[in-house]
């Protein structure tokens, strides 16, 4: 039964005759079949945000509900996809429209529903599955085998089970239920609001490798954890997000532009077909699926976008693949929570934001996890968010990066002071940490050097020692310090201009593994350790010989050795060595 509107406050409609909705159930509204969500319920009036715009749309016209909750789809044909918020297939609307605007009202299927799909079997009949189990696979991209899973929460047994080419709305299997039979098809649904379930989560311990040296060396983070990206406009949070969707060893990548500017998102639509995978040399796109909600589209969709990337990461995690998602940004997603509270007249929170700010934000970050996938084999899969934060004027103080903090284990502060010196990636190296530095000690062991974490601290300390040193010089002179100290902060300056600085336009510094990283850092650190030891022994060091030293240059190109030249490296350090011995 149709209800009807009697009020319409931008994307918030309110409709009376609601009876027997319920909350987050989809709705038509207007007979242009506007797409809307429950969001408040009062008796049999009904808060409904609209995903479309809402102009024209007066009391009076009807409101149709679905019995439906707000779904992902989910199949084969997600990948190498461009969608807006509420995953509707940018590219098929513009042939659809004719235009490169959304007709307000246009419905078009989020997966093709008619491409087929070579189906290949991986159970047979006769076979008890339960959920989660691999009934078959489809070879989505080169790149990529999508698994036909399961649905949760069914199990039985095989009944009937064809290969061949398909479209994912016909029937592949049938399962023998206690409920009855169950067809299976490719296409499967799964609300966005719900996370997906799993057997158990892990206690993650393998680095996600970005090719960053200052997020692997210094600030990693692991696979299935969340990390947050604050900083203030110009830091260069959207470069940093793209570089690590570019560059990470994930196998699957989830790219959400929620609410950023059309002008970035075009920048990563039109540059993405054209990269080549660093790992396997395929074009980028290949495992990639995008959702542009750029901030000139409705603000509504903007809340609903993240959930359909994480459950689009949780689909292809259950596979038993690594997932990377992007949230740029998530205080855009915050603001459209905020502007939808206000419009139900809801009592505001710190700063505007609505009460539950900080539960709806710890239940997002929540969905991530390294975990047991469901079914009777041992499937492993891991979901990593990394969501970037706009906070005004680079205050770190505010709601959205407060309540991020609490959840997340990893923090890159992004410095304006920083970019403003053309020093990027722009992570502050003073107030960014990681808490997976102790889950992460055997495998630096065994996959980079016995010694990397001693390198590593020693860097770390360095660093936050010049910071103290600089006040001093600041004040009295670089004259006044010891001969030790002025060694930090020519060591130190190596470590930021030598280490910490890469060229993302340099297709040899651009992307670095832990083995290379780990090589230039000990190649700098050789010089303290030498000349310290010198400074500590002899009673006189010339330390203005050491300012004009030749080696300098030399240390500053190491990051050009490639990994495969081991040799170049004990090369360089060996001359450093016999270089400072004659000095």
């Amino acid at each position: 039964m149709a209800g009807t509107i009697i009020k319409v406050v931008g994307p918030l409609v309110v409709a009376k005759g609601m009876h027997g909705a319920r909350m987050y159930e989809v709705v038509k509204v207007s007979e242009q079949k506007l797409l809307g969500e429950i969001i408040k319920l009062e008796n049999d009036v009904a808060s409904i945000q609209v995903y479309e715009d809402t102009a024209g749309i007066g009391p009076g016209e009807p409101v149709y509900p679905t019995g439906d909750v707000m779904t992902v789809d989910l199949g084969p044909g997600l990948l190498e996809s461009i969608y807006d918020g509420v995953q509707r297939p940018l590219t098929s609307i513009e042939k659809e429209a004719k235009s490169v605007y959304i007709n307000r009202g246009i419905e078009v299927p989020s997966i093709d529903l008619h491409k087929k799909w070579n189906f290949m079997p991986q159970v047979k009949v006769g076979d008890m599955v339960v959920a989660g189990d691999v009934l078959g696979t489809v070879q989505e991209t080169s790149l990529i085998e999508h698994k036909i899973m399961l649905p949760y929460p069914f199990e039985g047994r095989v009944k009937s089970i064809e290969s061949g080419m398909k479209t994912v709305e016909e029937v592949v299997a049938i399962i023998e239920t206690k409920n009855g039979d169950k067809e299976i098809k490719m296409l499967q649904k799964w609300p966005i609001r719900q996370s997906r379930p799993i057997k158990t989560k892990l206690v993650p311990n393998t680095p996600l490798i970005t090719g960053g040296r200052s997020i692997d060396t210094f600030f990693p983070i692991v696979k299935g954890a969340a990390a947050c990206i604050p900083g203030p406009f110009g830091a260069g949070k959207t470069v940093t997000q793209q570089s690590i969707a570019k560059y990470c060893d994930a196998q699957v990548i989830v790219y959400v532009g929620c609410g950023e500017r059309g002008n970035e998102m075009t920048e990563v639509l039109t540059e993405f077909p054209h990269l080549k995978d660093p790992n396997s040399g395929e074009p980028l796109m290949k495992r990639t699926v995008m959702i542009a909600n750029t901030s000139n589209m409705p603000v509504a969709a903007r809340e609903a976008s993240v959930y359909v990337g994480v459950t689009i990461g949780e689909y292809y995690r259950d596979m038993g693949y690594h997932v990377a998602m992007m949230a740029d940004s998530t205080s855009r997603w915050a603001e459209a929570m905020r502007e939808i509270s206000g419009r139900l007249e809801e009592m505001p929170g710190e700063e505007g934001y609505p009460a539950y700010l900080g539960s709806r934000v710890a239940q997002f970050y929540e969905r991530a996890g390294f975990v047991n996938c469901l079914g009777q084999s041992e499937r492993e899969g891991s979901l990593t968010l990394i969501g970037a934060v706009s906070p005004p004027g680079g205050d770190l103080s505010e709601p959205v990066t407060q309540a991020t903090l609490r959840v997340t284990k990893t923090f890159w502060g992004l410095d304006a002071r920083l970019a403003y010196k053309r020093h990027f990636p722009s992570i502050n190296w003073l107030n960014s940490y990681s808490l997976y530095i102790d889950n992460l000690k055997d495998w630096w062991k065994i996959n980079v050097a016995e010694d990397f974490m001693d390198y590593r601290a020693q860097a770390l300390a360095l660093l936050q020692e010049e910071a103290k040193l600089e006040e001093i010089v600041r004040l009295v002179g670089l004259e006044s310090l010891s001969a030790r100290e002025r060694l930090v902060m020519l060591v130190a300056k190596s470590i930021r201009e030598d280490f910490l600085f890469q060229n993302a336009f340099d297709p040899s510094d651009a992307y670095i593994v832990p083995k290379r990283a780990y090589q230039i850092l000990k190649t700098i650190m050789l010089v303290y350790q030498i000349v310290l030891n010198r400074i500590n022994t002899e009673e006189e060091f010339d330390f203005n010989k050491l300012m004009t030293w030749s080696m300098w240059m030399e240390i500053a190109k190491a990051k050009e050795i490639e990994i495969t030249e081991v040799s170049k490296f004990e090369d360089l350090q060996n001359r450093i060595s016999s270089s400072l011995a004659s000095l």
